[in-house]
């Protein structure tokens, strides 16, 4: 997996950050988490085209995650190429997107863009051979959502130890590799023998919230956690008026998690750098990363 950081601000956004959104590039899909304003600009920059994007998860309804989402759509519908995109949030947004196309007189469908819209709960609800998408529910003002992207395990030959027991490249490995018990030469070979299980990515990202344990459930045991982390700690009052996380609150929730790597982002814009929140933030989490715009992560 790639993680494209495509706007890193909160509100309102600055000259060197826009407002929130994160690519994440799997194969064949590409999910965008958020469309703040100006996002398919931002895509142009990083040099990924709009029909890379095949499913938006929307976190929540406020405008800066979700301004640059009318933009987006028109664009890929004015598009002779056939393109589906697949655009999840949590309820309430099937019917905040009829709103929005009325607002903007959008024509969502024809000349090749195939459109599907979907409110989400909690769990998994998309899947497919290589990875499955989960939701978690989040504390905010209005209904909001994290996600995790958790990529299945696969099972792959030992080459050496196959070739130790002479068994030849076809069906059989394949039978071993789908994690099937095979005969050969009349003896039993289990898959344990010839095989082992690369365990998969796991990367996940919440938005606006105030510190709850879904939060943690969410993120547990994740390579990446993406974390806003909009305040410094001694705006911990601020944040939780306004229902979000400070620095090292968001540091707490990668601890208690258990998550292997820390990425915060989606900054007040009152803070010029990130220097303090980073700071907060060590005091409980070590291994961080301060996300800019345009900064790519592979896990």
């Amino acid at each position: 997996m790639e993680i494209i950081f495509l706007g890193t601000s909160s509100m309102v956004p600055t000259k060197e950050r826009n407002q929130s959104s994160v690519f994440i590039s799997y194969g064949s899909e590409g999910v965008l988490v958020d469309c703040g304003e100006g996002t398919q600009r931002q895509l142009k920059i990083a040099g990924i085209p709009l029909t890379k994007v095949t499913k938006v998860l929307i976190s929540h309804w406020h405008g800066d995650h979700v301004l640059g989402l009318p933009g987006l759509i028109q664009t890929l519908g004015s598009s002779a190429t056939s393109h589906r995109l697949q655009v999840f949030g949590p309820k309430g947004t099937k019917v905040q997107f009829e709103h929005m196309k009325k607002a903007f007189f959008m024509e969502t469908e024809g000349r090749g863009l195939t459109l599907e819209v979907s409110d989400v709960e909690k769990g998994i609800f998309f899947e497919n051979k290589g990875f499955y998408l989960e939701a978690g529910r989040l504390d905010h003002s209005v209904p909001c959502l994290g996600y995790s992207i958790v990529e299945k395990d696969t099972r792959h030959i030992n080459t050496e130890a196959a070739g130790s027991l002479g068994l030849p490249e076809g069906p059989i490995l394949g039978q071993l590799q789908a994690g099937q018990t095979a005969t050969w030469k009349g003896k039993t070979i289990k898959p344990a023998d010839v095989t082992y299980v690369r365990k998969g990515k796991k990367v996940t990202v919440i938005m606006d919230t105030e510190l709850c344990s879904s939060a943690i459930e969410l993120a547990d045991a994740a390579d990446l956690l993406i974390c806003e982390a909009t305040y410094a700690n001694e705006l911990e009052e601020k944040a939780s008026e306004y229902k979000h996380l400070t620095a090292q609150q968001a540091a707490l929730i990668a601890n208690k998690a258990g998550a292997k790597k820390l990425a915060l982002t989606h900054f007040s814009q009152r803070y010029k750098t990130t220097q303090q929140v980073e700071e907060d933030a060590r005091t409980t989490f070590d291994n961080i990363v301060c996300a800019k715009d345009f900064m790519r992560l592979k896990i």
